[in-house]
């Protein structure tokens, strides 16, 4: 694990997606953050020590999803296929599909396996999943201020965890996605998956993979409006800057799914400029709690 100072920073980014905005200044603790996303090997190693059965390895409560494909109500994740071609990027299922028997020893399906990946990061966790790891190692997830501020390395209201230069020295600074989404990828990052932990340049702060390579769980519930981060918390002596900001209840844009949704961070392998410019410190997404994929992961920290 690596030491993170804590400070002020700017949270969010006017230039990009809405969900981004409005830019606030926050204030967080320091904290011990891995220095990875948990890899294969160690999240096997927290399987073998406690006998956990993940999300993906469950089927779904048919309660839970009424009207639902009986088909669908087994256990299984989402694996991503890219597409011969272009396609409309308005219809994500043309390269998303549910895939019966895929979990994290499995990352493609029956037939898969996680042989020779050891030292990548582990997939199709749900964040019910990476919050059990996280009790179990004695550690827990960050919020999504904590998550933020590590990412950037230093370096405030930057648009990358590298800086300002898209591709820095002309090359990925990170695993994700080169070329034209979701069909033609080239590879420039040498990974068409995941890759493994560490491979790319940390950032300031010693933590490698902050942008790509795959989506991480936080504790923070996602809401549309960025500014919420910064609600229910007491101000500084100070200011009016809200110090360990954190979104803990769900928000009514939730409320009629069966599960809440919870901010990922980070981009994934699967970001591209022409679809999901999302590999930024300042970038978030919401995905309901029991979702597992094949791009997303997580790492923890521990607080004094």
């Amino acid at each position: 694990m690596a030491w993170i100072p804590g400070g002020t920073f700017w949270m969010g980014s006017e230039d990009f997606y809405p969900e981004e905005r409005p830019v606030h200044q926050v204030t967080v603790d320091g904290f011990w953050m891995d220095t990875h996303q948990v890899t294969v090997a160690e999240f096997r190693r927290f399987v073998k020590d406690t006998g956990h059965v993940t999300t993906a390895e469950i089927a779904p409560d048919p309660a839970q999803y009424p009207g639902a494909d009986p088909a669908l109500l087994v256990p299984g994740s989402l694996v991503f296929t890219p597409t011969p071609g272009p396609v409309p990027l308005d219809d994500y299922t043309r390269w998303w599909s549910f895939t019966a028997g895929a979990d994290w020893r499995h990352p493609e399906g029956p037939g898969s396996n996680v042989g020779g990946r050891e030292r990548h990061p582990v997939t199709h966790v749900s964040w019910f999943d990476a919050r059990a790891y996280a009790e179990w190692a004695g550690k827990d997830l960050p919020t999504e201020a904590e998550w933020e501020f590590a990412a950037r390395g230093g370096l405030d209201r930057k648009p990358f965890v590298w800086g300002e230069e898209h591709e820095p020295g002309g090359r990925p600074g990170g695993n994700v996605w080169q070329g034209r989404f979701p069909w033609e990828n080239l590879l420039e990052d040498g990974y068409a998956g995941t890759s493994p932990v560490g491979h790319f340049r940390p950032n300031g702060y010693d933590l490698s993979d902050m942008a790509g390579n795959v989506w991480e769980w936080t504790t923070d519930y996602f809401t549309v409006d960025h500014s919420e981060s910064g609600k229910n918390v007491a101000p500084t002596s100070s200011c009016c800057i809200p110090t360990n900001p954190r979104v803990d209840t769900a928000r009514a844009e939730n409320s009629d799914e069966p599960y809440a949704r919870r901010v990922i961070k980070g981009g994934s392998h699967l970001c591209a400029p022409n679809y999901c410019l999302r590999y930024r410190p300042s970038a978030r997404q919401g995905d309901t709690e029991e979702t597992s994929t094949c791009h997303i992961g997580f790492r923890c920290i521990i607080r004094p």
